[in-house]
């Protein structure tokens, strides 16, 4: 019983929760808004209601609409030069999680002197150096419901040239609003991608080597509510109780990764994104997923945390560590996601030694926090075994 609980963020959490962004005392006079390169926030009006609440609050804004999916660190770096040309004294994220990680990267890195984001990562190939200027404060305002950026320090970001998703880490967003309302347009698909981005968090911050108790709160209810909600969310978008359950489940794991730590699930998914930019973050998750757990409950680690999981996912009367992949895999299915294919995204067998390797180059501290330890051997099997 040993742990550190240090989330700084206000939440304002719930349907119509961004209406009442105004009221807050925001951390500065001028904002820069960091949007994806895409069209929703555009279309489903969260953007101008964002712009509506900021004027109400008496906030200038400059816009920055580049971030990619998987965000690229040539398109934060150029954000971190955008926002300083237009002197902003704060940054928010208004997206899904690669949003949110550029927004939090953008504002570490305005105020330094010198450098690109990459001298700043804290792992991977990057210089691994210090945030030595006080950074920007952030706010995060989610879009949808999958990596509880919103919560926590962390970012993720792509090196073009080496391919390494390494973590970048700074402070938490000093405010965050986590709105449902603004998730009700979410692809089904994604919503799916999302849902199980948000499971795998506390799934692996439940059996790893750094879990403890405090953490384990919010990994049940956040395992217990996409378990629930999840499927209503992908089958009726427009199901605001189902997506608040979702919402809720997200931020959990959002404090989870705060308390605990994720596992080299995390780490083995980056590097198949990382070489391929097209495969959302969470599509890949799920297809490594069963093998990934089917290989630590093959050879024994904690038997009676992967029960309890497969418990808390519905299968109410699972005896065996393995019912856990039974549940796991009826929740894919329910959702639609149980036939994802690797060779979809042009993924080939022959390159999974060399993802192995990038998997720890980029995210090795991961690994650290497995149950059992993991080699390199261990990972070529998993992505084998995860093929289609």
């Amino acid at each position: 019983m040993a742990y550190t609980w240090s989330v700084p963020t206000k939440v304002l959490f719930g349907a119509g929760k961004l209406k009442e962004l105004h009221n807050e005392e925001l951390p500065g006079k001028k904002a820069l808004v960091v949007i994806s390169n895409g069209k929703s926030t555009r279309l489903n009006g969260s953007l101008d209601a964002l712009v509506a609440e900021l004027e109400l609050a008496g906030v200038e804004h400059v816009l920055f609409d580049k971030i990619e999916a998987n965000p690229l660190e040539p398109t934060v770096q150029a954000g971190v030069e955008f926002g300083r040309e237009a002197q902003v004294d704060f940054v928010i994220g208004l997206g899904g999680g690669s949003v949110m990680d550029s927004a939090k990267a953008i504002a570490a890195t305005i105020p330094q002197a010198g450098g690109r984001v990459w001298d700043y990562m804290a792992t991977g190939t990057g210089a691994h150096r210090p945030l030595a200027a006080k950074p920007l404060p952030t706010v995060a305002i989610t879009t949808s419901a999958g990596t509880g950026s919103e919560v926590d320090g962390g970012s993720v970001i792509t090196s073009p040239v080496t391919h390494e998703k390494a973590a970048f880490m700074g402070p938490c967003p000093v405010l965050a609003v986590v709105d449902p309302v603004l998730m009700l347009t979410v692809p089904p698909k994604f919503t799916a991608y999302q849902g199980f981005d948000a499971l795998f968090h506390s799934t692996e911050g439940f059996i790893s080597k750094y879990g403890n108790e405090m953490a384990a709160l919010v990994q049940r209810e956040a395992i217990r509510n996409i378990a629930r909600s999840l499927p209503l969310a992908v089958a009726n978008g427009k199901d605001l109780a189902a997506r608040t359950d979702v919402a809720f489940a997200n931020t959990l794991s959002g404090y989870s990764m705060e308390a605990s730590s994720c596992t080299s699930e995390h780490s083995l998914e980056h590097a198949l994104s990382g070489e391929h930019q097209d495969l959302p973050h969470g599509a890949g998750l799920i297809m490594i997923s069963l093998a990934y757990y089917r290989h630590f409950i093959e050879r024994g680690a904690c038997p009676e945390k992967f029960v309890e999981m497969a418990r808390l996912l519905g299968k109410a009367d699972a005896t065996e560590p393995k019912d856990f992949l039974v549940a796991l895999g009826a929740l894919q299915k329910a959702c639609g996601v149980d036939e994802l294919k690797m060779s979809d995204y042009g993924i080939k067998p022959d390159e999974f030694p060399k993802m192995a390797k990038l998997a720890r180059s980029a995210l090795g501290a991961l690994f650290e926090c497995d149950p059992l330890p993991l080699t390199d051997d261990d990972i070529v099997k998993i992505f084998a075994e995860s093929y289609r």
